[in-house]
């Protein structure tokens, strides 16, 4: 149902409020920030196959996934990792706004493992040779690299992974109940002369064909 002229009753408009309805942190969560990558925090990253990269500009936000073989981001000190920039649609999105907001978070995922391991700090956008080749991947070299500076590292508790099922396959959706993304593809962007199995073909050549 939709409710698009709603007027909502009920805002919350301070921190005051959030503090009466949620409360406060525990000593343990108040103390679990660090603010450099120690290693347990390398050995997480170091068996992370996929994150997500959150930034922001002046006129919104944009989440980003990242993904590739576990070790792909490349820790290079306590205070330093770097993540590869790897072939997309040349939105860059995330490149874009830090360029204008080098402020990032990024959550670290492990298929699974219910915890998380979220990294806030600054990112620079970097294409030093030694740093790129250091992330080939079958002879290719991405173009770019994302180098953040940290500034926070702390777990975060399971209870989203356990709600979902997420990593439970007895709760995945047959694949024929999946959504298409060929058909939203075609629907979304209305150009002449395209087809959903035109889009799936395009799709399907991209993954196979330029990955790296």
């Amino acid at each position: 149902m939709e409710k698009e002229d709603y007027q909502f009753q009920s805002v919350i408009k301070s921190e005051e409020e959030l503090r009466s309805l949620l409360g406060y942190p525990s000593e343990v969560v108040k103390n679990k920030v660090i603010t450099y990558l120690d290693r347990n925090c390398k050995e997480f990253i170091s068996k992370s196959p996929f994150l997500v990269l959150s930034t922001t500009d002046t006129t919104g936000c944009d989440v980003s996934p990242r993904g590739d073989q576990a070790g792909f981001v490349k820790v290079l000190s306590e205070n330093r990792l770097l993540v590869p920039e790897r072939p997309g649609n040349k939105r860059m999105d995330s490149l874009r706004n830090i360029l204008s907001n080098p402020s990032v978070g990024l959550l670290f995922l492990i298929p699974g493992l219910g915890e998380t391991l979220r990294v806030n700090g600054k990112a620079t956008i970097v294409r030093d040779e030694d740093l790129l080749e250091m992330m080939s991947v079958n002879g290719k070299k991405p173009l770019l690299g994302i180098v953040v500076e940290v500034e926070e590292c702390f777990i975060h508790c399971a209870k989203a992974f356990l709600r979902s099922n997420l990593w439970e396959p007895s709760s995945w959706l047959e694949t024929s109940m999946l959504p298409s993304p060929s058909h939203m593809l075609f629907e979304h962007i209305s150009l002449p002369n395209t087809s959903p199995s035109s889009i799936k073909e395009g799709l399907e050549e991209s993954y196979t064909k330029r990955l790296y």
